[in-house]
């Protein structure tokens, strides 16, 4: 209808123009042309949507309106979910419906989950970047990856490798700060994450905390650059126009993309060689999914699924222990509680100058499953700080969601897990504040209901590595906390982010490391 509307719109004025038989100046107006089109059309669609009907979400504004605040979008959008619950902003086609509700997202993650899949818009913005990986696609194929990835993370042979991989990385991770201070954590993170991620997902040690390497130097770059270049596409209505004539950021995207591509084809040749040489079993994550039932899967649908792992071990885990350090920094009193807590749990209460590696050997499992106020810290500073802001799926039919706003098919429909963490009608009055103590009950954790606490999806999306991701974050924050006291170089650092589809701290962390 959009579209129609658009060329509609614009042939008129063409036709218009030519009946003057001033053919040059036609041509030379045809630009204007094309952006007046796009605004009648806007205004004949927005006007129509909002005296459309009754039961309908209340129209919050344009979806341009998301380009003008795109640096602070999560915020933006807060004051329009406490004013409505739910509510829509238009495209230039269709509406766009944000709820921070939780009987609809419950509705929408499980209880009508076949209604709301990700759907061609949000394929057809990814696809450059995740091509056909779990993250971007519907039906079989995320049926697929999602089968075969739960097996491999219910394994306790992964479990096992995998803690192992986390220790040996923490400890490298803190012997590193010992050697320089100030530190930029958020990038030290990045990194220590990034090759926990290809240990454990892909077999291959990257040590790029102790090496300088070009090469993943500039994949790091190039993958956190596309990621908010993608993000940008959803307020930029010109993005295909510009891709088409590899223009702007979609030409620097292009340029990224092949920088991703080389260092993700290397990785996969590598392990293939490597399969058809060395005997016996391996544990990576990788090396699984070449043994699995699908044996000849190509090389570019296994780039994808690599690049989806990626940014689920990688940036989620690195985002969150950023914020949570963040917070840390703003709370001393709540820093000396984890850090106590950590030596309890650990029994090295009175020891005296315990080494990195004598204390990674205290880090044992039934440890880390007592450290309750770690755990509810690490909840806590995701309340807050989700890893995923926003998630945005699409409806294929027409719908009611619980609080009787009506959803018509092919409407975009996200709830908001940044806006939800502040919402005084969920977490109460205290909304604001950083209180770890609200997650525990008689000094144990006490989970929320998934549909409340958003961070992890829910439903049949619910993420896999959930479990997974609390036991890297408490390694790595457990180990850290124990050999340091961490104060923010500039006491005024904004808790500001990067606009893109994970919570990236902006301008990094910087950070004094005083030892304990």
């Amino acid at each position: 209808m959009g579209s129609l509307l658009f060329i509609s719109s614009v042939a008129f004025l063409v036709i218009t123009s030519l009946a003057t038989k001033s053919y040059p100046l036609t041509l030379l107006g045809l630009p204007f042309y094309v952006v007046l089109g796009f605004i009648l059309s806007s205004i004949v669609f927005y006007v129509g949507e909002v005296s459309s009907g009754a039961g309908r979400p209340p129209v919050a504004g344009h979806m341009l309106n998301q380009l003008i605040h795109f640096k602070r979008l999560f915020d933006y959008q807060i004051p329009l979910a406490r004013k409505h619950h739910t509510f829509r902003l238009l495209a230039d086609s269709h509406s766009e419906v944000y709820t921070v509700d939780p009987d609809n997202v419950e509705h929408i993650l499980k209880t009508n989950f076949r209604n709301y899949g990700k759907g061609a818009y949000h394929c057809d913005i990814m696809k450059d970047l995740f091509g056909d990986g779990i993250f971007a696609v519907d039906g079989e194929k995320w049926r697929y990856q999602r089968k075969l990835a739960s097996y491999e993370f219910s394994t306790k042979v992964l479990r096992d490798f995998s803690s192992d991989v986390f220790r040996s990385n923490a400890a490298k991770l803190a012997n590193k700060i010992y050697e320089e201070t100030p530190i930029e954590l958020q990038d030290l993170l990045m990194k220590t994450t990034m090759d926990s991620m290809f240990k454990v997902g892909f077999g291959v040690d990257l040590n790029t905390l102790s090496v300088s390497d070009e090469l993943s130097n500039r994949f790091i770059k190039a993958f956190d650059d596309s990621n908010v270049i993608i993000y940008w596409r959803y307020v930029d209505v010109l993005w295909r126009i510009k891709r088409s004539l590899n223009f702007g950021l979609e030409r620097s995207l292009k340029n990224n993309i092949k920088i991703i591509d080389n260092f993700v084809y290397q990785l996969i040749k590598r392990k293939r060689d490597q399969m058809k040489t060395e005997q016996g079993s391996k544990e990576d994550i990788l090396s699984r999914f070449l043994k699995s039932e699908e044996e000849n899967m190509s090389d570019k649908y296994l780039r994808d699924i690599i690049l989806s792992f990626i940014i689920a071990g990688k940036d989620t885990s690195a985002n969150t222990l950023t914020w949570f350090f963040y917070m840390m920094s703003k709370h001393p009193l709540i820093q000396e509680k984890v850090a106590m807590e950590v030596k309890l749990a650990t029994g090295t209460e009175a020891a005296d100058r315990l080494s990195v590696d004598e204390f990674i050997l205290k880090l044992t499992d039934s440890a880390i499953d007592r450290m309750q106020y770690l755990h509810s810290a690490l909840t806590e500073t995701l309340r807050l700080f989700p890893a995923v802001p926003l998630d945005g799926k699409f409806a294929s039919e027409d719908d009611i969601l619980p609080d009787g706003n009506k959803i018509k098919k092919g409407d975009g429909v996200a709830y908001m897990p940044y806006a939800m963490g502040r919402m005084a009608y969920i977490w109460g009055e205290d909304v604001e504040e950083f209180r770890p103590e609200r997650w525990l009950h008689n000094g144990v954790f006490q989970a929320e209901s998934p549909f409340k606490f958003t961070a992890f999806q829910a439903g049949p999306r619910i993420c896999l590595g959930k479990e997974f991701a609390y036991r890297q974050m408490k390694i790595f924050a457990a180990t850290l906390v124990s050999f340091f006291k961490f104060e923010l170089v500039d006491g005024n650092d904004p808790a500001t982010y990067r606009t893109m589809f994970t919570l990236h701290k902006d301008n990094g962390l910087n950070l004094h490391a005083l030892r304990r």
